[in-house]
């Protein structure tokens, strides 16, 4: 018999306009519908699709040789619609197929709608966790695997829903967002306003003029193809080098060398810091602002003083940085086993994200929750499935022998995994990441979520209204 939708979606309260917007609870949901599964996973699992009682859509696969443990997945973006995407779920499976093949039942939420939004995106994590064990029975032990900003859903996930012998047994955050939105986006910041110091196109003199923090007025038209061939009249960044004009050299020297950002992710920096801080400030916070740069010192420049006279600043609204903080920032306060595996070379959430979890989480004394693995990889989105199945290997047997690993016990292992995969091993077990300030230049603090007082938290409960029935 199905659960009701209290306890097997489990979404309570209504709200209205926050970054935890959620809507009303719907009817039960109809039972996952078999389908094909993808390519990847061919004929190796009995896969299914379908959407939860707020519209999330979803894919599950459950092996036919089962070992009996479940992943749920969190994936990144976040992706920017009004709605749910039905091909998300499929998406992810066919990229995560690894999994599958390492014998784990796999489940990902597309989440209930796009936008930024990470406590409505964990607890649609957690209500397909809910959903699987509905239809499917309770699982042996079951994982949450985050990927991006999805690594901070996921470590979102833990902390709000992963108690001691709680429904999840461990966690796989890999190139994770661990920074959580107050800061966690700074270098992005920085780029937006002195992107717009030498370019001047975004938007044009001859545009109606905005603050740069709102990333993009609400009523623009301007398309990420727009958004390209402005980068482009700017800094050439498309072109061969030697088909740039001086003045485009300069502008992208110049950009590149004060944000220090990869010139191949410029692109991807940039859209985040147009569309997705829109979708923030005026989706998600009432049109607040969260971020500020005041009292920054941009260097590396051509003209360092030129630049800092003429960039245009700006400083967080308290209560925007509080509630950005409370949806998005971590306690470190984690009770169950946490491995996170993060490229050095990274070039989209860079490696020092690492090391802001790590002083995150010892300065919560759960230090001893969490082992961190470095590979000497220069991508974001896809690292080597032998290291993914090496790593989902390593989190298990935690769990199940009790015995926390070490950085060097997970690399040496990877080769047994590589002998099936032949996709390489990377390790370097000797890694450590500088410090997170290292990499992004500090900004006068604003209140955080771990600052609130109780009241303020309680208040911004009642406000945000995603929550999890017991």
């Amino acid at each position: 018999m199905r659960r009701t939708v209290a306890s097997a979606v489990g979404v309570a309260g209504i709200v209205a306009g926050t970054l935890g917007s959620a809507g009303p609870v719907q009817a039960a949901p109809p039972r996952p519908a078999p389908v094909a599964c993808p390519a990847s996973v061919g004929g190796k699992a009995t896969c299914y699709t379908g959407a939860d009682g707020n519209g999330a859509y979803y894919a599950i696969a459950i092996p036919k040789k089962w070992n009996g443990s479940l992943i749920v997945h969190s994936h990144g973006g976040p992706d920017l619609g009004d709605g749910s995407d039905p091909e998300r779920s499929a998406d992810d499976l066919d990229r995560w197929s690894v999994m599958v093949s390492e014998g784990y039942a796999w489940a990902g939420s597309s989440y209930r709608r796009g936008g930024y939004g990470t406590r409505m995106a964990a607890a649609d994590t957690e209500n397909l966790r809910r959903l699987f064990v509905a239809d499917f029975g309770r699982p042996e032990r079951t994982y949450v695997h985050g990927q991006s900003w999805g690594g901070d859903v996921a470590a979102k996930v833990v902390e709000t829903y992963g108690r001691k012998n709680g429904p999840y047994d461990g966690a796989l955050l890999t190139s994770g967002v661990l920074g959580g939105g107050s800061r966690g986006y700074d270098h992005r910041v920085d780029l937006r306003v002195v992107y717009q110091y030498y370019c001047r196109n975004l938007p044009r003199p001859s545009e109606p003029q905005y603050p740069l923090w709102q990333g993009l007025r609400p009523g623009s038209t301007l398309t990420t193809a727009g958004l390209r061939a402005r980068l482009q009249e700017c800094t050439g960044y498309a072109s061969a080098p030697e088909e740039r004009t001086a003045r485009q050299r300069r502008n992208l020297d110049d950009i590149l060398a004060v944000t220090r950002l990869p010139e191949r992710t410029l692109e991807s920096h940039l859209r985040f810091a147009v569309f997705t801080f829109r979708d923030i400030v005026h989706n998600r916070l009432g049109d607040r602002n969260p971020f500020g740069n005041r009292g920054v010192w941009y260097s590396g420049s051509h003209d360092d003083a030129a630049l800092n006279a003429g960039v245009e600043r700006f400083s967080a609204a308290p209560d925007a940085r509080r509630d950005l903080s409370y949806d998005s920032d971590l306690t470190g306060r984690v009770s169950i086993p946490v491995l996170t595996m993060h490229a050095i070379d990274d070039p989209t959430a860079f490696v020092e994200h690492e090391s802001a979890y790590r002083a995150t989480v010892e300065g919560a004394h759960r230090g001893k929750n969490l082992v961190q693995t470095f590979t000497r990889e220069s991508e974001h989105s896809e690292l080597s499935n032998a290291e993914y199945a090496d790593s989902i290997a390593a989190l298990d047997a935690w769990v199940r022998k009790g015995k926390k690993p070490t950085a060097r016990s997970i690399a040496s292992a990877c080769a047994t995994y590589d002998r099936v995969y032949g996709t390489g091993c990377f390790y370097d077990s000797g890694f450590r990441p500088q410090p997170y300030a290292s990499r992004v230049r500090p900004r006068p603090g604003g209140l955080t979520w771990p600052a609130m007082t109780s009241a303020q938290e309680r208040a911004w409960s009642r406000i945000d209204g995603v929550g999890i029935a017991p």
